[in-house]
């Protein structure tokens, strides 16, 4: 009796957690218009694009490169977007500022976003790994636990705006 008793309440326990378990609905390899946007690349271009003025001159050329435009004294910020990475749930874009041959900010541009679970895991991944990436002035930085797709895509995309602006 007592072994049959201990078994229908582990097979209710079970149950119960299986139905409770809340799936993710909307992000199975797509992402939401709202809030994704993917930047086509502008005509063929020579790789950088120099205005050399204190305007806000963001041009886009076909490496993906892009100048701010800024000028911060003698030093000139430059910024680089990387290539686009398809996970498995959406893609993944970052972009770099370089002053002085040093990263002074990481952001990521392009990111899942389709449902409420990507939302909160990159809400709290994507500042980790920003910060990460400044700080180590490389893509040689660990991966956010419970994030582990988007650091993926994350670092693969760092590394291709470290490779454009010549690191």
């Amino acid at each position: 009796m007592r072994r049959i008793t201990l078994w229908a309440l582990s097979t209710l326990t079970t149950l119960v957690l299986l139905f409770s378990y809340h799936t993710s609905t909307g992000g199975s390899g797509t992402a939401s218009a709202a809030g994704t946007s993917v930047q086509a690349p502008a005509a063929a271009g020579s790789g950088t694009t120099d205005s050399g003025t204190a305007s806000t001159d963001s041009g886009t050329t076909d490496s993906g490169t892009t100048d701010s435009g800024t000028t911060s004294g003698s030093a000139a910020s430059k910024t680089y977007d990387g290539d686009t990475v398809q996970t498995r749930w959406g893609p993944v874009q970052v972009r770099i500022t370089v002053v002085d041959g040093k990263i002074t900010a990481s952001e990521a541009i392009v990111y899942p976003n389709g449902n409420h679970e990507d939302e909160q895991i990159n809400s709290f991944a994507l500042p980790v790994l920003n910060q990460e990436a400044v700080s180590a002035q490389s893509a040689s930085i660990d991966m956010v636990s419970g994030a582990t797709v988007t650091s993926e895509g994350y670092l693969s995309s760092l590394q291709s705006a470290i490779d454009q602006a010549h690191l």
